[in-house]
């Protein structure tokens, strides 16, 4: 029986895929890949997403926890998205007699701060409410005490940040690389912030000394007027007494563990979480031996009263006209608004104003914009602090979008932070 071989065709190669899977084309085309998330075609009716998901004003999942660290005074950790920062506050002394521009910088009256002082207690004219959780909130901005107590900490830098950005937060920071001007620049903004926001005040700082009173006892007090008068020449006796012998320096130390874009919010927020965990011993001048003693009661250890809880939001802006690179011609003003008003009609947009921007997305951007707010208790809002740099495109009414965005933040944070 004559058997017959079966022959099979031979197999044609498969075609090689004209198109890239989305890792590689965020990489070769990485405007043209977020500008295809944020303009999506028009018959699809789907609104602006970003590569990450998120929308243009949509901030990233942020977590915090206080306390993280046993040997600080304070410590926190603050987590915005794949951006982590860690900040622990240590307090050390500093004696007035090791200032040496003390004697010539010390007050000349400082019963005077004692005076307004008394004023706020009676309750005649209150300028001041402390919170459950230690935090001050200035009914009257501007006040006299609050104008002083900057003096002594900028010129005694009682206020002392240090960032830096730890080995493998980012594939670009190698280890045994000097600092980068990134943690230089961060520490500067950080410490500017400070000042200016005056979130630290000076009366928590301070290490009174008040000499005994020995002759009191022997004051003779004849009726109830004569005792009101005695006491209240003997209060301003003691007060004229006091003398500030030294004071404590807090060293506040963050480290970015983890850096994915917008490091600047989360080494903020570590900062206020870290001040807002911080505890003072009690702390007096002991005259035998001439040095500052400490209590070891954990129970006499006070919190800083904090002014206001201030919260910064960054925002970068994405723009449509730079997909062959930055434009090297500065396009004039009225050209600019020409092509704008164009793009309007037609129905297009041409700027995204993106908020907590990723690492992939300031890479993309040129201009940047950074909001610090504050809010009182009437729910008023407050601008501590605003930076805008590298372009023209955000104007008033962006402005002020993004300041209605950062009071929105402001309330996150504030929930986030007081559960922590």
């Amino acid at each position: 029986m004559a058997q017959t071989a079966a022959t099979t065709a031979p197999q044609q190669p498969t075609p090689p895929s004209l198109s890239l899977p989305p890792s590689q084309f965020a990489r070769l085309q990485p405007h043209a890949y977020l500008l295809a998330h944020l303009s999506p075609p028009a018959s699809s009716n789907q609104p602006s997403i970003r590569a990450n998901g998120r929308s243009p004003l949509q901030f990233r999942v942020t977590s915090a926890n206080a306390g993280s660290l046993t040997h600080t005074n304070g410590s926190a950790v603050v987590r915005v998205g794949d951006t982590a920062a860690v900040c622990g506050v240590r307090a050390e002394i500093l004696h007035t007699d090791d200032i040496a521009s003390w004697s010539v910088s010390r007050p000349a009256a400082p019963e005077s701060n004692n005076k307004r002082r008394k004023l706020a207690d009676t309750n005649q004219k209150p300028s001041q409410e402390t919170a459950d959780d230690g935090t001050r909130n200035n009914e009257e901005d501007g006040s006299e005490d609050d104008q002083e107590d900057e003096s002594y900490i900028q010129d005694f830098n009682l206020l002392v940040p240090n960032l830096s950005l730890s080995t493998g937060c980012a594939p670009g920071f190698l280890p045994g690389a000097p600092p980068s001007a990134l943690a230089q620049g961060l520490s500067h903004q950080i410490l500017s912030l400070l000042h200016s926001s005056r979130l630290v005040r000076e009366d928590d700082l301070r290490i009174w000394y008040q000499p005994p009173d020995l002759g009191a006892e022997d004051l003779e007090r004849h009726n109830e007027s004569e005792q009101m008068d005695v006491d209240a020449a003997h209060d301003d006796q003691q007060t004229k007494n006091r003398e500030i012998k030294a004071f404590w320096v807090l060293y506040i130390d963050i480290m970015i563990i983890s850096l994915a874009g917008n490091p600047f919010d989360a080494a903020w927020a570590a900062v206020v979480a870290a001040l807002r965990d911080t505890k003072l011993p009690r702390a007096w001048w002991d005259e035998d031996n001439e040095m500052v003693l400490c209590s070891e009661a954990v129970s006499e250890a006070k919190k800083l009263s904090l002014r206001g809880m201030p919260v910064a939001s960054s925002f970068a802006v994405f723009e449509a006209d730079a997909a062959a690179g930055w434009r090297a011609v500065v396009i004039p003003d009225a050209e600019e608004e020409e092509k704008i008003d164009e793009a309007k009609r037609k129905g297009l947009q041409r700027r995204w104003i993106l908020a907590d921007p990723d690492g992939y997305e300031e890479g993309l951007s040129q201009e940047r914009v950074s909001v610090v707010v504050d809010k009182k208790r009437d729910g008023k809002v407050l601008i501590v602090r605003m930076e805008k740099n590298g372009g023209w495109a955000v104007g008033a009414k962006e402005l002020k979008q993004v300041v209605d965005v950062s009071a929105q933040r402001w309330d996150e944070v504030k929930r986030i932070l007081e559960q922590c």
